[in-house]
């Protein structure tokens, strides 16, 4: 995989140029495109030649000239913007996102448009796992998870409004960043859910990830330079602990024992009742919005929608206001539950998803262990470098207090660099 961070300070220090980097991506596109198909759109010579013109000036700007995929649910000017819908083929909107201006203000190469599942929801994509290609990689950034796992990329744009950045992180075994809410812009970026839709990023490590956001928000957000300081660690199971596979189950232990002997403080939390009426409420609040959200691809295209797409609007639709204002004050209160179990600078330690990535391409997986803290707006981390005895990667998560990004992403480095063999810190 290309580690961000490495190749940053390798263009800092004269080693690589921007151009170089493309080309390392070109034919890491060459190898494994035809069979991940992680793009929607490339566009390396685009990529090209924009390295080649402003050399000194991308090396000098924050993400020094590294290419990013963006998740294909942002518009951009330059390439069609289908939304993983037929309902958009061709379409080429007259602006960029917010988010993908400023990443080409910070000195992004947009190296292209990653496949994502149809209008950011559950009906799959062509994309696959690049670590076992019978397998998927997750939804509904697929593409964007799978082109840096398989060395296309070294950054990546997603979004998620269930599970979506962290669950197919952990699928494809890569570092994922969900932010706290609204920490990324969504302007120009397709609505699901307004309360819930948040853009996230992908790349191989947590300092990489965190180079990334830094890089993009210009807030403080790195941590590879200060030293790894010992955090304490809830170990949170939830009421759905029984729909994790063993693998999974056993992944979480091997985390929490790994993160203790580091010199972690780690112990058992039990979430109150209203943690699961806040779960139930991410389903109406999803739901509700989706209705409205997409109430044009609803009323006037229905039959180009997928029946899981169209079976969950026609679902939504009999949702009532009192409904919906009950989930977002079940979501209110717990929000200011876990502002008091962690207000003390503790992270929380879950899985990512309930276990490796399904067979089959019907499925992108459950987000049964993302649902929560999507809905309270936690930043979280997926922590890659666990695997099942079939060598699938296994993700787990630190969830930190909303606001506290930076101390979250502190935590999972020291978490991920628990995990690794003595020889690999």
């Amino acid at each position: 995989m290309l580690q961000a961070l490495d190749l940053a300070h390798q263009i800092e220090n004269g080693a690589l140029t921007p151009a170089q980097v493309v080309e390392r991506c070109a034919q890491a596109v060459a190898a494994h495109e035809t069979q991940v198909t992680a793009f929607a759109v490339i566009d390396l010579e685009a990529a090209r030649r924009q390295a080649r013109a402003s050399a000194a000036a991308l090396a000098a700007a924050p993400l020094r000239g590294l290419p990013v995929g963006i998740k294909d649910i942002f518009d951009t000017a330059d390439w069609p913007t289908a939304y993983g819908s037929p309902i958009y083929a061709g379409h080429r909107p007259r602006s960029d996102a917010a988010l993908v201006t400023e990443i080409r203000r910070v000195g992004g190469l947009i190296l292209g448009k990653t496949v994502t599942t149809e209008l950011a929801f559950m009906s799959p994509g062509p994309t696959r796992n690049p670590h076992d290609l019978d397998h998927t990689p997750g939804g509904s950034s697929s593409g964007s998870a799978a082109a840096v796992a398989a060395g296309m990329l070294p950054i990546s744009v997603g979004s998620q409004t269930g599970g979506s950045v962290i669950r197919p992180a952990a699928f494809c075994g890569i570092a994922g960043f969900k932010p706290s809410y609204g920490l990324l812009p969504t302007i120009g970026m397709k609505c699901f859910a307004w309360h819930l839709d948040t853009a996230g990023l992908f790349a191989a490590r947590v300092a990489d990830v965190a180079f990334a956001a830094a890089a993009i928000t210009g807030r403080p957000l790195r941590v590879d330079a200060a030293p790894l300081h010992a955090p304490r660690i809830a170990v949170v199971r939830t009421a759905r602990w029984n729909e994790a596979s063993t693998a999974m189950q056993g992944a979480l232990e091997t985390a929490a024992r790994a993160a203790a002997a580091a010199g972690a403080s780690v112990f058992d939390v039990e979430l109150p009742p209203v943690f699961e009426r806040a779960f139930d409420a991410h389903a109406v609040i999803q739901g509700y919005e989706a209705y409205r959200a997409l109430g044009f691809e609803y009323d006037r295209c229905r039959d180009l929608l997928s029946a899981q797409l169209r079976g969950l609007l026609e679902e939504a639709a009999g949702l009532s206001s009192d409904d919906y204002d009950a989930a977002r004050r079940s979501a209110h209160q717990a929000r200011r539950a876990l502002a008091e179990l962690i207000g003390d600078g503790t992270v929380l330690l879950t899985p990512s998803a309930p276990g490796s990535a399904p067979s089959g391409l019907s499925s992108t997986g459950a987000p049964t262990f993302n649902r929560l803290w999507t809905l309270l707006g936690t930043p979280c981390v997926n922590v890659p470098g666990l695997v099942d005895t079939a060598r699938l990667p296994l993700g787990v998560q630190i969830i930190g207090s909303f606001g506290d990004d930076r101390s979250t992403l502190q935590a999972a480095m020291f978490l991920e660099a628990a995990l690794k063999p003595d020889a690999e810190r």
